[in-house]
């Protein structure tokens, strides 16, 4: 995963008082959101292959920075001349921006107009054709639908684009001063490389950030259905040992180092007396003993230890026969 930044404080803090320096301090104190981070870590190794599948060339994307910080400085790491395509968010029912810096929106363009071959060009700076404009939206489109895969393994979020703009730092998502996350990918597109970049203010991400505040402790995000399902499958035909233990008394030790072969031990307990069922050592579920038409002894369950939950209206099931 790309290095997670947070901004530092000023440098023209260091002489101003403590308290001053400790409000300023709290003002750039950001929360990280660790399942957003493996997300978007995750969304580049997709994000490679779809834009290889649409422009027909060589394709890889690289996360290169992940940071926190207010919204205003987050427009102003953008490129002036980017394409942006304000997204919708429909789980979150809100907005965020999608970036293309000019060199990746024009490799792009170069590439599916036939100029693979032919070396990138400089660009000067002006307004977007309409052509350019509709190129860039189905670049973007293919990057969303991607997004939107990754994301759908936490929930069901579509990412879609509501309107194109020609300059970041004039978007207003969210107040200036306001906390953001800002992301950032090299993609390299036949040995060309531009940037894509997508700023999320924390306003977007008030419904889920309880959620995407959760530490990742590995593994699938959502999980394999497919593997699930096999699992499940597998576990449910596993045999086990089950034991029915009747009762534990205690005894001192002397009276149990006086039993002989064909005495008689008086448990204590009587036909009502239920039985604990335990497998490898853990209690599973408390059982009243019964008997089938069959003669088998059969147990009802009548407490389920793990759920808590009284079974007292279930029916005999069979556990050893006579």
């Amino acid at each position: 995963m790309a290095e997670i930044t947070r901004p530092t404080p000023p440098e023209e803090l260091n002489g101003a008082p403590i308290e001053e320096q400790i409000i300023q301090m709290a003002k750039l104190s950001y929360e990280r959101l660790p399942l957003l981070e493996v997300i978007f870590d995750r969304f580049a190794l997709s994000l490679g292959p779809a834009l290889k599948s649409y422009c027909g060339v060589l394709a890889d994307a690289e996360l290169e920075s992940f940071d926190y910080m207010p919204y205003a400085e987050a427009l102003e790491g953008l490129s002036a001349n980017g394409l942006v395509a304000i997204t919708q968010a429909s789980e979150w029912e809100s907005e965020i921006a999608t970036v293309l810096d000019p060199d990746l929106l024009f490799t792009a363009l170069e590439i599916m107009l036939g100029g693979r071959t032919v070396k990138g060009s400089d660009w000067t700076p002006r307004s977007f054709t309409a052509i350019e404009r509709r190129l860039g939206t189905n670049v973007c489109e293919v990057i969303l639908r991607e997004l939107s895969t990754a994301f759908s393994q936490l929930s069901d979020n579509e990412f879609s684009i509501d309107h194109m703009e020609g300059n970041p730092h004039t978007l207003v998502l969210a107040p200036p001063g306001s906390p953001c996350v800002r992301v950032t990918y090299k993609v390299t597109l036949d040995e060309r490389v531009g940037k894509l970049s997508f700023v999320i203010p924390n306003t977007a991400i008030d419904k889920v950030r309880p959620t995407l505040a959760q530490a990742f402790r590995g593994g699938q995000l959502g999980g394999d259905d497919a593997w699930r399902a096999l699992l499940t499958d597998q576990i449910a035909d596993t045999s086990v040992t089950l034991a029915a233990v009747l009762h534990e008394p205690v005894l001192p030790l002397t009276s149990v180092l006086q039993w002989k072969r064909g005495q008689v031990l008086d448990l204590g307990i009587d036909s009502e007396h239920e039985v604990t069922v335990t497998c490898s050592g853990k209690k599973m579920f408390r059982a009243a003993m019964g008997r089938r038409k069959n003669g088998s002894v059969a147990l009802r369950v009548t407490e389920d230890f793990d759920n808590a939950k009284d079974m007292k209206e279930g029916g005999f099931s069979d556990v050893v026969s006579d």
